[in-house]
């Protein structure tokens, strides 16, 4: 899944170019050059993005689908418009792709539309022990009210899935596998391919979790075969509270409705109802036609860069990264699978995530700090809370620099 270690971005790749396409990336913070390594928590955005989101507040605002004026049609034909893009990112079909707020949404939607009404006492749904905690706390609620459990696989001391470990959890109380696509805490690629391949083998549904995958990794859903995969735009350069799941057609035709309200429904009356067509069954309410077209927008900026170049660019960032994190003295890894996406997590002696997250904000340096939202990983590697930074395709040497500088800073604060 990651560049050779060798490999390069290519000669064309001109990085000081896509950094002045990111404004923010120009704020001082502290008085000083920010750099920003909180990109597993949420990317910045290229002002092709800013742009999108203001054209249609100014020229496009108005609801979609029902309204006959132009200003209607326009918002319609954008929204809509911005389905299609996504679709084709995904190698899907328009009607595979449903408009959530992110990818807790999607997973939520998936468990009560599609596994709540199939869970029988004794059930089992089959995770990781890596999972962020939208993957594990909606298929915990599901299962609760209906006698099922959930068991996770166990992860490896170098941030791994135990794949045999996994493959012999996999019986006949299993209804459904959810895994996580690329770790948030440790950059783990997960071999889905596989994971797919083997419990598609058993008759048993699968759910992807692409968070943190999509803006570094291209997904083909088709190629996967994968039953569900999720995303959040706004980890893949796009706006923030939009995100979508792609369900296969069958599947998705065959889920009741989640949330009642307009647009997901055929008919009204006090006698009855009756829904909508997927995807517009499962999206309830005024949707968020700013984010739609956002992210097809992001997406566009994604693939005008090429997601090998950005491959490469954070592959080679990472090995530098993790290098340099070699010399600060009392630094540990948390997470070193050898199929890694660009994070770095680390814990250091003398000193709570927080605090070093805190010196590290003294000296411009954004990180993020605490369990990172997988509380049962934390416990797997034993430590209350790590260090994470994570990299994304605007990061450059300088960034690693800085982060080395105020770690070393921060290990003799607390030596």
């Amino acid at each position: 899944m990651n560049a050779p270690l060798t490999e390069r971005p290519p000669s064309n790749f001109d990085l000081d170019r896509i950094r002045e396409q990111f404004p923010i990336l120009s704020e001082p913070v502290r008085g000083g050059r920010l750099a920003y390594l909180d990109n597993a928590a949420t990317t910045q955005k290229p002002e092709v993005v800013l742009q999108a989101l203001d054209h249609y507040y100014r020229h496009q605002n108005s609801n979609v689908h029902r309204a006959v004026h132009d200003l209607a049609e326009r918002a319609t034909n954008a929204y809509e418009g911005a389905r299609d893009r996504i679709a084709r990112w995904f190698n899907a079909a328009r009607e595979e792709i449903v408009f959530t707020r992110g990818s807790t949404e999607a997973i939520n939607l998936v468990a009560y539309s599609f596994l709540r009404p199939r869970l029988q006492p004794g059930d089992e749904i089959l995770l990781t022990g890596m999972e962020h905690h939208s993957n594990i706390v909606p298929w915990q609620l599901v299962a609760a009210e209906k006698g099922a459990k959930v068991i996770a696989a166990p992860v490896s001391d170098d941030g791994s899935l135990d794949i045999d470990a996994w493959t012999a959890l996999l019986n006949e109380r299993t209804k459904f596998v959810a895994v996580v696509h690329v770790s948030n805490s440790l950059g783990t690629v997960n071999p889905i391919d596989a994971m797919i391949k083997a419990a598609h083998a058993r008759g048993i549904p699968v759910l992807v979790d692409g968070a943190q995958a999509i803006a570094h990794i291209p997904v083909d859903v088709k190629a996967l075969d994968v039953d569900f995969y999720t995303c959040s735009a706004h980890k893949a350069y796009g706006p923030t509270g939009f995100g979508c799941l792609y369900g296969k057609r069958a599947l998705l035709d065959a889920m009741p409705p989640w949330h009642g309200g307009g647009d997901m429904i055929r008919t009204v009356s006090f006698e009855g109802s009756t829904w909508n067509e997927a995807p517009y069954r499962f999206e309830a309410g005024t949707p968020d036609m700013a984010g739609a077209i956002g992210f097809a927008r992001a997406l566009d900026w994604i693939e005008s860069v090429g997601l090998d170049a950005i491959a490469a660019h954070e592959h080679a960032l990472l090995v530098e990264g993790t290098a340099m994190l070699a010399t600060v003295p009392g630094l540990r890894m948390i997470g070193t699978a050898p199929d890694k996406g660009g994070i770095l997590a680390f814990v250091m002696d003398g000193g709570h995530a927080q605090d070093i997250g805190t010196i590290l904000d003294q000296y411009g340096v954004a990180v993020r700090t605490g369990h990172h939202c997988t509380m049962p990983l934390m416990v797997r590697f034993g430590v209350p809370a790590t260090v994470r930074a994570s990299l994304a395709v605007y990061n450059n040497r300088q960034d690693l620099e800085q982060l080395t500088h105020a770690l070393v800073k921060a290990s003799r604060l607390l030596a």
